[in-house]
Formats: C-alpha cells, structure tokens, sequence
C-alpha cells in the first residue's frame, strides 16, 4: 500500500463528509420547495466537495476546483463515464467560470438543480468502499 500522508486523510474525512451534508441538504431544499437556484447552489457546493473528497482520496491534486479542472484530475484516478464527465463539466458554462475578463455568473435553470443532484448521486457511486477502509484502516478513524 502507498505511504498514506495523515493530513490528505483528514482532509478527505473533511470533505467527503461536507460533500454528503451538503447533497442531503440541497436533496431536503427540494422536498421542501424551496427555489431551484438555493437548491442548485447547494447541490453544485456538495458536488465540488465530492470531487475534491475523490481526489483526495487518491492522492491527486487538481490544478484549480473548478468543474474542468476536477474532472481533469478526477478522470485520471476513477472511470467516469464520458456523459457524466461532459455534464460535470458543462458547469463551468453556468458560473461563468472560463473568463476572468468577462465574469458572468449564469442564472441555473430549474432542471439545472436535478441535473447537479443526479449528478452527485453518480459520483458519490465512484467511491470505492475497500480504498476508504483501507485508507482509514492505516490511521484508525
């Protein structure tokens, strides 16, 4: 097994537990009704938290945390598949996030809020169970 550094492992327990919180939460906005941007901005946050709790988790650093970036990272440690790679991706397109120069933050759609939670439930898949518990095995969380 790989020398596992105690401060990446912490720094996963963080995140992965953020991301989870946040993906319940943003999933209990919408049962409740509220307004699709709350629940698309929550649910982008847990989905971000995902993908850094990913990489983490494997030892890989991404070069920034926007969604390109993430995905950049994400798909070189697990099989993401090309779909949910390009929709990951897609938003970056919705936050504006491709140009300093021209900043526009884009209004989400209402759909946009289930395409992110559908979204999260996908890669919150891509967790490897056996890597956690080995991980967390090495310092007995």
């Amino acid at each position: 097994m790989d020398e596992i550094d105690l401060e990446r492992i912490e720094d996963f327990e963080e995140d992965y537990r953020s991301a989870q919180a946040y993906h319940n939460r943003a999933e209990q906005f919408l049962d409740e009704g509220q307004c699709s941007s709350v629940v698309f901005n929550v649910a982008s946050v847990a989905l971000e938290r995902y993908l850094v709790a990913l990489c983490e988790l494997y030892d890989t650093e991404p070069m920034n945390h926007n969604y390109v970036c993430l995905m950049n990272a994400v798909e070189e440690i697990v099989d993401v598949s090309p779909a949910l790679n390009a929709e990951i991706r897609s938003l970056d397109l919705i936050f504006g996030i491709c140009s300093l120069e021209n900043y526009h933050h884009g209004i989400p759609e209402p759909t946009d809020s289930h395409r992110v939670l559908s979204m999260c439930r996908e890669i919150r898949q891509l967790f490897d169970p056996v890597k956690i518990a080995s991980v967390r095995g090495a310092f007995r969380f």
